[in-house]
């Protein structure tokens, strides 16, 4: 039988010091969510299918990864964190009047086409406020991303704010259905004006409604932008959507994380059961968000519990890469100790290694060997980064 020792496409090993600084990073991420009340949730790997159906609005069936148990139900793994935390909020939180504040860590499996060179499997860390419709919801949700980013070492990033509620209600004005409303999506995202703008005419023969649609795409910025949305419509939901990000950014001022923020209209998730808010959060480094969140107020109610909702997930990969590139973050301390010693010194090094361990440090045992000289073990220390060896060896 031919060994194996490379992993299938789209997921990959994580080892030695990279892997200490990813574990590091989580711990710090996680530090700062739990400092806001969120209670720590697990969910299973897979769940049923219809967990994340079309109907739920979560990705393409064609980039899940379905399988059978013995009983023929078709299983998949966890692609996306926030119906699976729903899900289970559903059964075991809701029901009161007090909000509910969820926190998770864990692996998410998306099967992306191979030309796109994503990683197929990877490390989320987010939060979930449920059972709160409020402005002060959406705002402490986005404070919290932005405290996030700045924990994790980061100095320069952005979190861009839209509203999907924004887009919606002047597709739903339009009369748009379902396929023309995913491609509009599509080409907004993409910042295609001309292709929104022949698209639109082509569906309603309105040059001003084409106009309006295109105008999409240039809709970003400060907060001044807004003044701008207002200015394309007198749809009373679309303007009620703008009237929430003004209202957002007051209270963005109050946790004086303003400056990490601004605007995207024209920004469109992918996910259908967003409502209210999306956001995302960019560094250089890295060509895809660091963070991705929103307002998903109906998506509980497919599980049996209407309520409101609004969170968000940190890509752990994504951000780690990103602090990489840019040789920036903070490195795990270490205190580590390497105990190099000979067979004649056996004793005292294990002795040695035990009161260090018994104290709270890494205490590492290297035997000197006539394979291994003791200047090969002093040069392995070096390269793990130990702080402090300890020779027992004979004069």
């Amino acid at each position: 039988m031919q060994k194996i020792l490379h992993t299938p496409e789209g997921v990959r090993d994580i080892y030695s010091r990279e892997c200490e600084q990813k574990l590091s990073l989580q711990d710090r991420l996680r530090a700062v969510i739990k400092s806001y009340g969120y209670r720590d949730i697990e969910t299973p790997t897979f769940e049923f299918f219809d967990v994340f159906s079309k109907e739920i609005g979560t990705i393409p069936s064609t980039e899940l990864y379905k399988f059978f148990d013995r009983e023929g139900n078709t299983l998949v793994l966890r692609p996306d964190f926030t119906p699976a935390v729903a899900r289970a909020a559903s059964k075991y939180f809701l029901g009161g009047s007090m909000p509910v504040r969820l926190t998770y860590l864990g692996q998410v499996f998306i099967n992306n086409s191979s030309y796109q060179g994503r990683l197929k499997e990877t490390t989320q860390i987010g939060g979930e406020l449920m059972g709160e419709d409020s402005v002060d919801a959406d705002a402490e949700i986005v404070a919290l991303a932005v405290q996030m980013m700045q924990a994790s070492g980061l100095e320069e990033f952005q979190i861009t704010l839209g509203h999907a509620g924004f887009f919606h209600a002047l597709a739903q004005e339009a009369g748009f259905d379902a396929q023309v409303v995913r491609k509009l999506k599509e080409l907004i995202n993409s910042k295609n004006t001309f292709g929104v703008d022949k698209l639109v005419c082509a569906q309603s023969g309105s040059k001003s409604l084409a106009k309006t649609f295109a105008a999409l795409t240039d809709l970003f910025g400060t907060e001044e932008m807004l003044a701008r949305a207002e200015a394309l419509t007198n749809n009373p939901q679309a303007l009620a959507a703008v009237g929430r990000l003004r209202k957002i950014w007051e209270m963005l001022k109050l946790y004086g994380v303003e400056k990490y923020v601004s605007f995207d209209l024209g920004m469109l998730s992918r996910y259908m059961y967003y409502t209210g808010i999306i956001f995302r959060g960019y560094t250089y480094g890295t060509g895809d968000a660091v963070i991705k969140g929103g307002r998903y107020d109906n998506l509980l109610g497919c599980f049996g519990q209407d309520a409101p909702a609004v969170g968000f997930v940190v890509v752990v990969d994504q951000l780690l890469s990103a602090l990489s590139r840019q040789k920036s973050g903070k490195h795990p301390a270490s205190d580590r100790c390497m105990i190099i010693y000979d067979e004649a010194h056996r004793t005292e090094a294990v002795r040695r290694a035990a009161k260090l361990r018994g104290d709270g440090k890494d205490a590492e045992l290297v035997r000197v060997t006539p394979d291994r000289t003791p200047e090969d073990c002093r040069a392995y220390a070096r390269a793990e980064g130990c702080e402090t060896v300890i020779e027992f060896l004979r004069v």
